[in-house]
């Protein structure tokens, strides 16, 4: 825990920006992405499970649904869809046939690629909009974003 805490309403201050920007910033990255998307663009649910089965090939179910913070019906469910579309490949355990091991295909891996290479494309073009100031500001945010975004994962006790 840092030593040091912000006001209370310097805290509810930045919680109400932050509330209002990151969806902001979401939406409008994710509609310059379907105007451009050559394919239809995967609903943001297959985007988490497909950049999530990239970074951990052979992944189970449970463990993408534990790590996406999604009931493991549901990734089921986004599973079967995929694997139907040709965008998951799903290889049954040599030692427990009940479990199912995630697989991009060569298809899901392209499609992923174009959807990251546009977003980073706006996201870049944004950033370079912004004044050196906006911009050391916001590298010395990411950080602590990343930390917030991990206390915003964790269970509450």
């Amino acid at each position: 825990m840092p030593s040091h805490r912000a006001p209370a309403q310097d805290v509810g201050h930045m919680a109400a920006v932050l509330l209002a920007c990151l969806p902001a910033l979401h939406r409008g990255l994710d509609r310059q992405v379907s105007q451009e998307f050559p394919h239809p663009k995967p609903p943001e649910a297959q985007l988490a499970l497909l950049r999530y089965v990239a970074a951990h090939d052979g992944v189970t179910v449970r463990e993408a649904a534990e790590a996406l913070l999604m009931k493991p019906n549901n990734v089921s469910a986004l599973v079967t869809q995929m694997t139907e579309k040709g965008m998951l490949e799903r290889r049954q355990d040599p030692t427990d046939k009940r479990i199912a091991h995630l697989h991009l295909t060569p298809a899901a891996r392209r499609r992923l690629a174009e959807v990251t290479d546009l977003m980073s494309s706006h996201l870049t073009q944004a950033l370079r909009a912004l004044t050196e100031g906006e911009l050391d500001a916001l590298g010395s945010a990411l950080g602590a974003l990343s930390t917030l975004a991990e206390h915003v994962q964790r269970p509450a006790h």
